[in-house]
Formats: C-alpha cells, sequence, structure tokens
C-alpha cells in the first residue's frame, strides 16, 4: 500500500483569510471565457494530461469510463476546488461552464486540451485580483463591528452558488466585518497576553515571545489583501495542471492523486524518508510574519557542512543556480521550501539575514543540494514503567511514522531503508530487555507500503495469510507471511490506533486482532482500504492510481468501516478527518475468509478489559481534560452562522475559553501543577512550550502528558490481560 498522502502537500494556500475564495466585482457577470490566457500548459504538462486521462478512464479499480456523466462530475469538482465556500462564481457562470465544457472534459483531457481548465483558472485569477482590490478599498471605510441581528454563514460548502452581483456585495462585506471582529478581538488577546508575561516573565520559560508588529486590524487586513494581490502574479501553470488533474483523479476515489514536480517530491520524501535539498526546517517568525527563519539544521546536510547558515536566519532571498536572486520577505513558507528544494548537485543561493542584524548586513550563501537523509523520522523504540499495586512494570513502546520504504533505492541495488528491517531490530532489542508486553504505536500513522507491512505482521505471528487483495476484475490475492514460521516476538501485545491511522495501518491493526494476537486499543481508524500504484515514470510529475481493495483475512474491507479498536478510549479528531466523510469514498464490502489459524485468544477477555479501562479513564485527569476539550471543539463545529457583533463573539469566546480553562486547571490541580490564574497566562505557557519544542529535533520532543496517557493506559490493559489469563 503506497503511503497515504493529500493531494498536494505543499500546495500554495491564500492564507489569513476568514474565507478563502471568492469572486470579483468588477468582473461579476462579464463573459466567463472573455479573460486573460497568460499562463498555457506546456507541451509535457499536455502530454502526462493525455497520460493520466487515459490511465484512470482503462485502469482505475472502479473501471469507470471516463463518459460525458463522469465529465460532469470532474467539472463540479474543477469548480468547487477553486470555489469551495461558493462565494466566487454566480449560479448563471456554472451553468454557463457546464453547457460549454461539462459534457466533453474528459474527452479533451484524453486529448492533452486544457483550454477549458485554463480559461476558468484564468478568470478565477482576475476575479480574485478584484475581489482584493474590492475589499482594500472596502478597508479605507468605516466598518460597523456591532450588528446583533446580522449573522454570517461558516459553512458554504453545500450552499447553492450566488445568484446575483448583489447577493455577493453583501457577502463580502460580512466577510470583512468579521474578519475585523476577529482581528480586534485577537488584537486584544494579544496584549493581555504580553501584559500577563511582562507581569511574570517566568511564563516565557526562557523563550522569546515578544508580539508581531503593533498594527491595527484593518493595518493587518490592509497587507493581508495586499501579499494576496502579489501572489495571484506568482501562481504558475503547474498550480492550474495540480487543480484540474486532481479534479479528474479525485471524482474517482480520494486516493488518486497528481503531484507536480514540487508535489512529487514531498510525496517521495514521506515514502523513503529522504529528499533533496539543503538539510533545513523553516518555519514564519513570530515576531514578524514578514519573515521566514530556519528553526533546525539537519546534521551532515549541505547548510551544516557550510557552517554558514546558522538557526534563527532568516531567508530574504532565493536564487538558482545563474539566476537572479528572488526577494522573498512576504512569501509564505510553503513557497520558499518550493525555490530551495531541488534536484541533487544542483546549487542555489539563499540570502540570510542573522537575528537582530540589519539588512545592509545580510549575507548570501551558496549551496550545492544534496540528499538529506531523514534519519530521526523512522522508527523509535523506549520502554515506560507503570506501578500497580506498589509494583513496576515495564513495557517496550514502538513509535511507527510510516510504513516506509526506500523502493528507488532498492531497485537500484544501493543500500535502502525499510520499516519492516527497523521494527525488527527494535522488537529484538526490546525483548532483551526483558519487557513484560510490546505496545505498537500506529496513531496518526497514515500507512505506506503493503509489502512491508506484510513482512512486520509476520514478525508477531506465526504463519498464515495476513492480507487479501482484490483488484477491479474481482480477482483476490493472499499475502502469506513467508518466513517460514519465523516469530521475532511472541509475548503479549497491544496496537494504538486512532482516526488518523490508516491504510497500512489497518491492515497490521486488522491482522493483530483477526489473529487475536494482541489487543486494538484507541479509536476507529480512517477507512482507507485502496491500495494504490504509485506512477513515477510519466511524462511530468507522479500520481497514484487506486487498482485494488484490500481485505481483512477473515474477508471484511476495512474500507469505509476502518478498524474499530477492542479498547475504546477518547477519539481526539473531528469525524470529518475519515474515510466515511471523503467525497467519492469506495463502499464497504466482503469476500470470502482466507484461511488461517488463530495464535491466541484475546477476544474472550475483550468485554472485561474495556470495562477495567472505562473505569480508569473515568478517573485520570488527562482523558477527562480531553473530553472536555473534544467536547468544547465540537459545540464551536455545530455553529453554522456567527454575529456580526463584537461584544456578542466576545461574548461567545470568553465563554469558550472559560470553559477551556477550567478543564485545564482542573487537570493541573489533579496532576500537582499549579493552575493558571487567567486566559492570557495559559496561552503565555502554550507558546512558550510550542517554542521550545519547534526548536528541538523530532527525536528529542518528548511526548506530551495528553499523548503519553494512552501509552500508559495501554501497558495497563496488556496487565489487566495478564491477570485475567492468570485467573483462568
Amino acid at each position: 500500500m503506497k503511503l497515504q498522502t493529500l493531494a498536494c502537500a505543499v500546495a500554495i494556500a491564500t492564507g489569513g483569510l476568514f474565507f478563502t475564495h471568492t469572486i470579483n466585482q468588477a468582473m461579476a457577470e462579464t463573459n466567463p471565457t472573455a479573460v486573460s490566457q497568460s499562463i498555457q500548459p506546456t507541451q509535457e504538462q499536455a502530454l502526462v494530461t493525455r497520460q493520466l486521462a487515459t490511465l484512470v478512464d482503462r485502469q482505475h479499480y472502479l473501471n469507470m469510463r471516463l463518459d460525458a456523466n463522469t465529465s460532469n462530475r470532474i467539472l463540479d469538482m474543477y469548480i468547487d476546488s477553486l470555489d469551495p465556500e461558493h462565494s466566487l462564481f454566480l449560479a448563471s457562470e456554472v451553468e454557463q461552464y457546464k453547457k460549454q465544457y461539462g459534457a466533453t472534459l474528459g474527452a479533451s483531457l484524453k486529448a492533452g486540451n486544457l483550454s477549458g481548465p485554463y480559461a476558468i483558472h484564468a478568470q478565477y485569477r482576475e476575479r480574485l485580483k478584484n475581489f482584493y482590490e474590492f475589499m482594500l478599498a472596502e478597508l479605507k471605510k468605516p466598518q460597523n463591528l456591532n450588528q446583533p441581528n446580522e449573522f454570517i454563514d461558516t459553512d458554504r460548502e453545500k450552499a447553492p452558488f450566488f445568484s446575483s452581483k448583489t447577493e455577493l456585495d453583501n457577502y463580502w462585506r460580512k466577510m470583512l466585518v468579521s474578519q475585523l471582529i476577529n482581528l480586534n478581538i485577537s488584537k486584544q488577546e494579544e496584549q493581555a497576553k504580553q501584559k500577563a508575561l511582562k507581569d511574570d516573565p517566568s511564563l516565557a520559560n526562557g523563550q522569546d515571545l515578544t508580539a508581531s508588529e503593533d498594527l491595527t486590524p484593518v493595518q493587518t487586513l490592509t497587507k493581508r489583501y495586499t501579499r494576496q494581490l502579489e501572489r495571484i502574479g506568482r501562481v504558475k501553470s503547474d498550480d492550474v495542471l495540480e487543480k484540474i488533474l486532481n479534479s479528474m483523479t479525485l471524482t474517482y476515489d480520494p486516493h488518486s492523486n497528481y503531484f507536480p514536480p514540487l508535489d512529487a517530491m514531498e510525496l517521495n520524501r514521506q515514502t523513503t524518508l529522504q529528499l533533496e535539498g539543503i538539510g533545513v526546517s523553516i518555519r514564519p517568525d513570530r515576531g514578524n510574519e514578514d519573515y521566514t527563519k530556519i528553526e533546525t539544521i539537519v546534521d551532515g546536510g549541505p547548510a551544516s557542512k557550510s557552517g554558514q547558515v546558522k538557526s534563527g536566519d532568516r531567508i530574504i532571498g532565493v536564487a538558482q543556480d545563474g539566476d537572479k536572486m528572488v526577494d522573498v520577505i512576504g512569501w509564505p513558507s510553503s513557497e520558499i521550501v518550493g525555490l530551495i528544494r531541488g534536484k541533487r548537485g544542483t546549487k542555489v543561493a539563499v540570502k540570510l539575514l542573522g537575528a537582530g542584524a540589519s539588512m545592509n548586513q545580510a549575507r548570501v550563501v551558496t549551496l550545492t543540494r544534496d540528499v538529506i537523509q531523514e534519519e530521526d523520522a523512522g522508527v523509535k523504540s523506549r520502554t515506560v514503567e507503570v506501578t500497580r499495586d506498589g509494583q513496576k512494570h515495564k513495557f517496550g513502546v514502538l513509535e511507527i511514522p510510516s510504513f516506509y520504504l526506500n523502493y528507488r533505492a532498492r531497485r537500484a541495488g544501493a543500500d535502502y531503508r525499510s520499516v519492516a528491517e527497523d521494527t525488527n531490530k527494535a522488537l529484538k532489542s526490546l525483548s532483551d530487555q526483558k519487557v513484560e508486553g510490546i505496545i505498537i504505536d500506529l496513531r496518526n500513522n497514515p500507512g505506506g507500503s503493503l509489502e512491508e507491512v506484510a513482512k512486520m505482521i509476520g514478525q508477531v505471528i506465526k504463519e498464515g495469510p495476513v492480507v487479501q487483495i482484490r483488484d477491479g476484475n474481482g480477482n483476490v490475492s493472499v499475502f502469506e507471511d513467508t518466513d517460514g514460521g519465523a516469530q521475532t516476538y511472541a509475548g503479549p501485545l497491544a496496537v494504538l490506533i486512532n482516526l488518523a491511522s490508516a491504510s497500512a495501518s489497518e491492515i497490521y491493526s486488522a491482522a493483530i486482532q483477526d489473529y487475536d494476537r494482541g489487543v486494538i486499543i484507541g479509536s476507529t481508524t480512517t477507512g482507507k482500504g485502496t491500495a494504490q500504484v504509485q506512477l513515477d515514470s510519466l511524462a511530468y510529475g507522479q500520481a497514484t492510481l487506486t487498482q485494488r481493495k484490500f481485505y481483512r483475512v477473515t474477508g471484511g474491507s476495512t474500507q469505509n468501516k476502518g478498524v474499530i479498536p477492542d479498547v475504546k478510549l477518547v477519539d481526539i479528531y473531528d469525524e470529518e478527518f475519515g474515510e466515511r466523510k471523503a467525497k467519492n469514498a469506495l463502499k464497504w464490502d466482503t469476500i470470502p475468509t482466507a484461511p488461517f489459524k488463530r495464535d491466541g485468544e484475546i477476544q474472550k477477555y475483550v468485554p472485561q478489559l474495556d470495562g477495567l479501562s472505562q473505569k480508569r479513564v473515568a478517573q485520570d485527569p488527562q482523558f477527562e481534560y480531553l473530553q472536555t476539550r473534544k467536547a468544547i471543539a465540537q459545540q464551536t463545529k455545530d455553529q453554522k452562522k456567527i454575529v456580526l457583533d463584537i461584544d456578542q463573539r466576545k461574548a461567545e469566546l470568553n465563554a469558550l475559553e472559560l470553559k477551556t480553562l477550567q478543564a485545564e486547571n482542573k487537570r493541573r490541580a489533579e496532576t500537582g501543577q499549579k493552575p493558571y490564574s487567567n486566559w492570557e497566562s495559559y496561552q503565555a505557557s502554550l507558546d512558550a512550550l510550542a517554542e521550545s519544542r519547534a526548536k528541538m529535533k523530532a527525536n528529542q520532543r518528548l511526548p506530551l502528558p495528553e499523548e503519553e496517557t494512552f501509552v500508559t493506559e495501554a501497558s495497563n490493559v496488556l496487565l489487566d490481560l495478564a491477570k485475567l489469563k492468570n485467573n483462568n
């Protein structure tokens, strides 16, 4: 199973606004095709369009033709990708697009003809430009922030498109008022937080929490909108291509995706734990959002070897080898990453400004890009101790972030990194430490290699099938444990999962559950039961294409349904995150069971294990805190309209903040910590924690208490299991 990724891992985002996409006033009722066509597809982009359209038409699991019906669905998906809140195009314009392009879009894509999608995108850019100009003009006028009888919709995804320019004007003005209300409240809270830091500097915990520029809400929005205008001019053909090709693939299922070259680099980084660049991590400078600063430097990478790049340096310019330096002040981090990354052996110059340095002290450092190994991003193992009845018990923990495999290096005959190999070594090491059980932590693991997960299941079971695979023609193949009965670890086992555990994580946890080999703990998984082939030989960029579904050895699919844990703990994620809420997700179904022999007898103890766990969880301050925070988040999510009155908005926010602070202080009191005196002190401490953790490398960050409580509970469940078995 290839790694589940976002459709565009480093896509350019408009950012910072209450709603992302809008319509321009001046062009609202013009002919949708009478627009500038300054961005045009290249021959390579036309060729990859033909290639990918042919592949989805003929080789996708659904065997769904790219006919007129599918074409109309692709156009709907494309329009929604540009205008997700339906605040850009008028209803009449959408109808015109459908009439002009709907039935023939699929045929056009198979022919490599992108003229329709590029024309729609050109108008989108032109209208967006005029919208920002409209908003900038409105910002010069007084705005009424006290309208207790006026509301704005916060979820327009399924709302009809506006029918007139007048309706759009009214909506934009509501957007502006809402944004100004938010910024006014945020400014008041930032001022209160800075006062709390001044009164009690210890809240900063040694971190620099200086406030950013002291701008009024109007100045802040003016600056943001001005930036958005500048960014429109930096949109490239790749951005348009990504939108239309993903609209096509996502019409088939959520995991068939297209990645332009830059995004393909991110896909490869996730699957191989290596990238090509200079070896730095960057993020916005909290003191001045105009700047992006270098946070950490990878040991042994080009930046580290140069000795000229320092943590805290701000990147103010980037130049490709021999090209002109591009001023990147005010650019988002994602765009700067796009300039810095590149093929191994190529050169890039970065213009750096040291912390506290003046502009005339900026320096230019030229670096040769190289392959960066993310050494601290793989499997991590550790031990934990829990005390019960006065006795200490030691358990092993394996944190598996993804099922990675550098298949390209393996194909080339070079050394390569494998999650199965790393896991096998960790299992042996923990066994040597005489742990009483091992917890496999698959929380937030998006998946990865099917081959690797099959090997890993074989490390903890004796023998038998591990997963079944069915293709679009109904042919079923069975992946078997092929290690000849070898079993690296045969002791007590638990697997931690949550809603962000997907794909290969679900194969692993389902097999452990079906074999009765271990106890599954946490919350129901994503429900991604499809397998993709990775297309890395396209004319331009890469793609993933769903060609198979996988099934448990018992015959049930994990698609949509996911893996349901034996012992249920609080789900920290919004349900919208899972496959069950995704557009065009494939359906759940079953196939016959593959013959297998269970390794253990966990299931007969599950009711007792779950009951004992619930009693502990009810008394655990960390779980109580998480439950309260989830309820508060749900309350906010259920609110589909917000009032355009700053006093009411502030009162509503104060009520939510009070509930959150009370939950935090209750947790602190029950864990022997000093409660926060007010919301400002709490927020200052959170900022300090975030700053300190951002400066650490991934393997240096200790789990937060609310994260570690899941591991502690899993250890206790294994102790319960051992006791129940001993009593039988």
